[in-house]
């Protein structure tokens, strides 16, 4: 099933079809499918999504796609607006340093509770996924990057059975992915701390305090500050352009 960028339009812009035999089967691919691209950051925000779209990309029926947008609107990755069409959230400054916030709440806590369960093989794995994000950060393999980082977090807080936070952390990792690329990609010298190799120090000596230290931390360095900077520099385009509109409307009056 192929990756699927944006696409323009409006909800009813839904392809005709019928439910296909695996139906529901089909329904988990797409909607996973979906969920990973957001994840990836490669949807961008702001853009909209449609049925139609969606639904030719990834060489399926309608039905399929729909159940999927609903499933992500319900997790807040999507948002659907008044003229029926979906999209991915725009950022404000004051969301994403919500965001943050909640992140550091759920995951330092998240990471304190699966600290016990965490045995040589998922510290072994750990450090394999690790050693991954390091080759795709030296190649700038931002794709890569973003699939290897969520996936290291997912590893350490998925080690604790039924832990009722992982799902909420999803929640906000597809709230965040798609700016988090977003600010990567357009701001320049940038420089993206991550704290992995102080979290494997922690875990292997069983330090609950120096975990959470550690997970805030990577959760922090860096892409606060670049986050903040690319939202302060939209707003400036946008009361730039604003202020641009009202002389013209002067200007003709």
């Amino acid at each position: 099933m192929n990756s699927v960028a944006s696409h323009e339009g409006g909800l009813d812009d839904a392809a005709p079809g019928g439910q296909e035999r695996d139906g529901e089967t089909l329904a988990q691919k797409v909607f996973l499918q979906l969920r990973a691209d957001i994840l990836a950051g490669r949807i961008a925000p702001g853009k909209s999504l449609t049925i139609r779209g969606l639904a030719e990309g990834l060489g399926v029926s309608a039905m399929p796609v729909r159940e999927a947008l609903r499933r992500l609107i319900s997790e807040r990755a999507l948002e659907l607006q008044d003229n029926r069409r979906v999209r991915i959230p725009p950022m404000s400054i004051e969301r994403f340093e919500e965001l943050l916030h909640a992140r550091v709440t759920l995951e330092t806590e998240a990471a304190e509770r699966a600290l016990p369960y965490i045995d040589k093989e998922r510290l072994a794995q750990l450090k394999q996924i690790d050693r991954a994000v390091e080759e795709a950060s030296g190649r700038k393999d931002l794709d890569r990057w973003m699939e290897l980082n969520f996936r290291f977090h997912s590893c350490i807080y998925e080690a604790r059975p039924h832990s009722a936070l992982v799902p909420l952390i999803e929640s906000l990792w597809l709230q965040i992915a798609p700016f988090m690329r977003r600010a990567l990609m357009e701001i320049e010298g940038h420089y993206v701390e991550d704290r992995h190799v102080e979290a494997l120090a922690a875990i292997e000596a069983r330090n609950r305090m120096g975990l959470r230290i550690a997970i805030e931390a990577d959760i922090r360095d860096g892409i606060s500050h670049i986050g903040n900077q690319l939202i302060e520099s939209d707003t400036r385009k946008s009361l730039v352009a604003n202020n641009l509109a009202r002389r013209r409307i002067t200007q003709a009056s």
